[in-house]
């Protein structure tokens, strides 16, 4: 019980701090707690719905937070996280860690890459976000992640949102994408609901204080952290696959 609270601590934290749901940061430290993939998963799923709801209410508090376009995603990322559980009832527990793998390897390469939050925001057709929100919800609810960690660079980089309102709609996009995720596992039997309960709850302290502390902080720092949290999942997850 106690390492369920502090993990949930912990995760709420960091998913308020860096707008992320929380799954690439839960899972491997589950795994090393010996739980399998699938239930790793389904609790990061329980965990997700607490935390993004929670978040997204304290970013539209602080006026952070762009319902409207953001809801668009999350419809299309809503529809494809339906999927997930189906998906993820075909896939093995290797195969799972190596999208995983594959998903972590990803976020941290791009955050070597400089984006220009200085250029005008975009706007794009509501339907092509609704095909990005599908996309996203597909993915990432099957490997048990929220898929803000590709949506904030897709909003930075390509339509030139600011990081923090950029970092706040990744966040409310997994509000969605968790919510339905939760529905899709839940019929394929990966959920712990114990564990997911006391987890979620818990993050909700974290999620607290990790906003908190990113209206507090410049984008540089955040990006250090970052790097360094990515750098050491990524190196877990492929001495698990390939030592």
């Amino acid at each position: 019980m106690f390492e369920l609270l502090f993990l949930g601590t912990f995760v709420g934290l960091l998913s308020g701090f860096f707008g992320i749901g929380g799954g690439t940061i839960l899972i491997p430290l589950l795994l090393l707690l010996g739980y399998e993939t699938k239930t790793a998963i389904g609790i990061s799923v329980v965990q997700m719905v607490f935390s993004s709801v929670y978040g997204s209410y304290l970013n539209q508090k602080k006026g952070t937070l762009d319902i409207k376009m953001v809801s668009i995603i999350g419809i299309g990322g809503f529809g494809g996280a339906l999927l997930s559980g189906y998906i993820a009832t075909f896939l093995s527990d290797k195969t799972l860690e190596i999208m995983f793998f594959s998903f972590a390897s990803f976020a941290l390469m791009r955050l070597f890459f400089k984006i220009d939050e200085t250029k005008e925001e975009k706007q794009m057709h509501y339907l092509a976000l609704l095909a990005i929100g599908f996309v996203l919800g597909a993915f990432s609810m099957t490997i048990g992640v929220g898929g803000s960690i590709l949506l904030v660079p897709i909003l930075v980089g390509f339509l030139h949102i600011e990081l923090k309102k950029a970092t706040s709609a990744g966040l409310f996009f997994v509000v969605f994408s968790s919510l339905s995720g939760l529905i899709s596992h839940a019929m394929r039997g990966h959920i712990d609901y114990e564990s997911g309960v006391v987890i979620g709850l818990a993050s909700l302290v974290g999620v607290y204080v990790g906003i908190h502390f990113k209206e507090r902080v410049t984008h540089s720092v955040q990006k250090r952290l970052l790097v360094v949290f990515y750098l050491f999942v990524v190196l877990y997850l492929a001495k698990r696959i390939f030592f």
